[in-house]
């Protein structure tokens, strides 16, 4: 979901602070794959210097692949996936996710492109909360309400990146969000390890710990087009949710704490449907959205990793399967793409040019006592993992 209340100066003051705790530089200065030159550090895992944060810090690259095409690129600022390659059926590997092709772009105000969320993904009503009795407040990035981590949430941050190079291309990220950053409680220690199959899937696994109560909500953000990044809109694309319910908002995109039943509603996805066939109903949830922007309730039967959601496009034959531990998943198309935004390969990237799944806890839930808890204690480990399964028909 994009963020379209906040200011241009609001952003400027997030790119001079940038992070709060950067990770040092590689001790090995000369280290192979610390260049501008692509360098091989690992089966599967190439490596590039992409260029400097705005404190300086120095960005890299990295390239996972399997050996049959399939690739994403990740960077360690804001755990970016910067490209993704899926096959098509005629074995033709695309980049499928939208994005810039250098550092300067995601340095400017963008809707949060192939970013790494955190500390809490999705909206906080008011930009507060209370936890054992403590009221905390937050900071305000989308009119009074706290999004996605606020002004200066994980996506903004520079992760210490290291390749993983035992068994499947893997990267780990990590970072430490210290007490008070955005206004959250706890030091919280985070780490997350992508990884490319054999069978062209990106693993994302999220892992935290904290040293005070917290609240916690991880996700990715990338827009994906199975078309090809810059190739049109996806109200083509036929799309499954695994979900009887969903969250209903109001106005302002806040959950009015309902489980509404899709039955009867635009947002019945239980069998695969084009994700244009109702955008533009006169539906008040469709209204508010501009189109869909909404938490799907799972039908979960245990904790393991479930299919949430299946993305068919038919001209390319591509399928994308969403398999994640979560309760929840939010479904954006694109709806605060504008065109003024020029991506990848000089495409400008219109409305509804891409769709999100954001595997996830429900929006509001620090507020939502009847909500799947998002609270995290010290001494408990935070586990989850999502997987992107591609394929092609």
């Amino acid at each position: 979901m994009h963020i379209h209340r906040t200011t241009v100066a609001a952003f400027a003051l997030v790119l001079a602070s940038c992070s709060s705790s950067p990770p040092p530089e590689t001790k090995e200065a000369k280290k192979a794959g610390d260049s501008d030159e692509e360098a091989v550090v690992a089966k599967g895992i190439k490596k590039r210097r992409y260029g400097r944060a705005p404190n300086g810090y120095q960005i890299d690259l990295y390239t996972l692949s399997n050996e049959r095409g399939f690739e994403a690129a990740i960077m360690n600022y804001g755990g970016i996936v910067v490209s993704l390659k899926a096959g098509d059926k005629g074995g033709k590997y695309e980049d499928v996710v939208l994005g810039f092709d250098g550092l300067d772009g995601y340095l400017k105000e963008h809707p949060y492109f192939g970013a790494l969320i955190g500390r809490y993904g999705n909206r906080i009503a008011k930009a507060s909360f209370a936890l054992n009795g403590v009221q905390y407040r937050l900071a305000t990035n989308d009119g009074e309400n706290h999004l996605h981590g606020g002004l200066r949430g994980f996506d903004k941050q520079v992760w210490s990146a290291e390749p993983i190079t035992t068994g499947e291309p893997a990267l780990e990220l990590r970072y430490l969000s210290r007490d008070g950053e955005e206004g959250y409680p706890g030091n919280l220690n985070v780490r997350v390890v992508y990884t490319v199959t054999a069978d062209d899937t990106l693993r994302i696994e999220y892992f935290a710990n904290t040293d005070r109560p917290t609240v916690l909500n991880l996700t990715n953000h990338s827009y994906f087009n199975l078309l090809g990044q810059g190739n049109g809109d996806v109200l083509g694309h036929d799309i499954e949710i695994r979900a009887d319910r969903f969250t209903p908002v109001n106005a302002g995109l806040i959950p009015t704490g309902e489980l509404k039943p899709v039955a009867g509603t635009p947002f019945d996805f239980t069998h695969s449907t084009a994700i244009g066939a109702r955008i533009n109903d006169g539906d008040e949830q469709l209204r508010f959205g501009r189109g869909y922007d909404h938490n799907f309730v799972l039908n979960r039967s245990d904790a393991g990793l479930s299919l949430a959601a299946r993305v068919h496009e038919p001209k390319s034959g591509r399928v994308m399967e969403v398999h994640t531990t979560e309760p929840g998943i939010q479904f954006y198309t694109g709806n605060f793409l504008d065109g003024s935004i020029t991506g990848k390969g000089d495409r400008p990237y219109a409305q509804r040019y891409a769709f999100c799944l954001e595997t996830q806890h429900f929006p509001d839930s620090p507020n939502r006592p009847e909500f799947p808890s998002v609270v995290l204690d010290p001494g408990k480990d935070f586990r989850t993992s999502t997987e992107y399964r591609f394929s092609a028909r």
